[in-house]
């Protein structure tokens, strides 16, 4: 992103980006445009700026909006209003209120060149089941030993027949309907259903709302990496299904 030049990116009617969370993210420290890392905003703004689509959308953490007093997101918003001249609006929306079961809350910024009557989708429900992502026969080699999971269970008892165990470096557990918000990097938070064995990486993407046809070719640490790092497919298509409007009424 740095090294493209903007003169040899295709036109386009609308710019779709994720610029890195890690720098605004909780794991990440939050150490926002302090991190090179978290200056890639701008060389987002600098394609904007050459190429000028009628519409954007920008994804990242919800941290974002608190980050640095506030300031961070207000610098955003300034340069993506004052210095590129869009009508901006933001807001939090979660995954698990689309279509998926897992609670990943991001922060969703709307352009449009013009000022419009965009509002952001509305909740769907009911909440997609479980049920629905979970592989019916999962490798063994995704299992706890009998011994790791009879103690996992004597140290918690879930409410739900089916759930996803969040198990903390200090072996915390707690559980839910849902998952929790996969991640990219390798941390001390594990995600296991009903406490006996972690998430195939089928059922990450599934996760994320990608469909079966979707083939997985890398490793299983480098899938959990690529579906801890996009964008939940869901989330993005209640967006741009309400914009879609606007764009055909702009032509």
């Amino acid at each position: 992103m740095t090294k493209a030049d903007e003169k040899d990116i295709p036109d386009h009617d609308l710019l779709f980006a994720g610029f890195p969370c890690q720098p605004f993210s909780l794991i990440g420290q939050m150490q926002g445009f302090r991190d090179i890392r978290g200056t890639l905003f701008f060389d987002i703004a600098r394609i904007m700026k050459h190429k000028k689509p009628k519409f954007f959308v920008l994804e990242n953490v919800k941290q974002l909006v608190g980050h640095d007093g506030g300031k961070t997101l207000k610098t955003i918003l300034k340069t993506l209003e004052k210095d590129l001249g869009y009508s901006v609006k933001f807001a939090v929306l979660n995954a698990l209120d689309y279509g998926l079961p897992q609670k990943r809350e991001r922060v969703i910024i709307v352009g449009c060149r013009e000022p419009s009557r965009f509002s952001f989708p509305s909740p769907v429900r009911p909440f997609k089941p479980l049920s629905e992502v979970l592989e019916k026969k999962a490798d063994p080699k995704y299992y706890a030993s009998e011994y790791i999971a009879k103690k996992r269970k004597e140290a918690h008892r879930s409410d739900y027949a089916l759930s996803v165990w969040h198990e903390n470096k200090a072996g915390h557990i707690c559980s839910y309907p849902y998952s929790c918000a996969l991640r990219a990097g390798a941390s001390y938070n594990y995600l296991l259903v009903n406490g006996e064995r972690r998430l195939t990486p089928r059922e990450m993407f599934r996760l994320q709302g990608f469909p079966d046809s979707y083939k997985i070719v890398v490793t299983d640490g480098q899938a959990r990496k690529q579906a801890g790092n996009a964008v939940p497919v869901n989330l993005a298509k209640a967006v741009i299904l309400k914009l879609l409007p606007l764009m055909v009424n702009s032509e």
